[in-house]
């Protein structure tokens, strides 16, 4: 659970979708901004080309290590984006199926959304993030 996050769910729209509506914040509070995630391995190679939810997995395990290297955690995103360079909505789902198992209960506000290119030769999926922390002397 985070320490800084509060999810919103809305009684005037549709329970049936898997992320939260909006995510609110209470200050004093330090932000991260995540550049987007990309699915490469520590030599900078793109790893399991042509394979969304390899690509995915990557992207996840990469944006975790960055919120640890910062003292955050999954849990303390209040919004992302996903990126995936497909026009079929099935690359689409198959990419939000691993987001969401690596993001569990915190179903924070995200869009997902389809793109004609990435930023890296064979780069299937990006995902960057914004999480955000308690600050001052009650931050534990």
């Amino acid at each position: 659970m985070s320490r800084a996050v509060k999810l919103i769910r809305s009684t005037r729209l549709t329970g049936a979708v898997d992320y939260a509506y909006a995510a609110e914040v209470d200050a004093p509070a330090r932000s991260l901004w995540l550049a987007g995630a990309c699915p490469l391995d520590e030599e900078g190679r793109t790893v399991a080309v042509g394979d969304f939810e390899g690509q995915a997995h990557q992207v996840m395990r990469n944006l975790i290590a960055v919120l640890e290297d910062n003292g955050a955690a999954l849990t303390d995103i209040a919004r992302t984006t996903v990126y995936v360079a497909s026009g079929d909505q099935a690359d689409l789902v198959k990419v939000w199926n691993v987001y969401r198992a690596y993001m569990g209960e915190h179903d924070a506000p995200s869009t997902l959304l389809g793109v004609t290119v990435l930023g890296y030769d064979e780069q299937l999926v990006e995902v960057e993030a914004v999480a955000v922390l308690p600050s001052g002397p009650d931050a534990s």
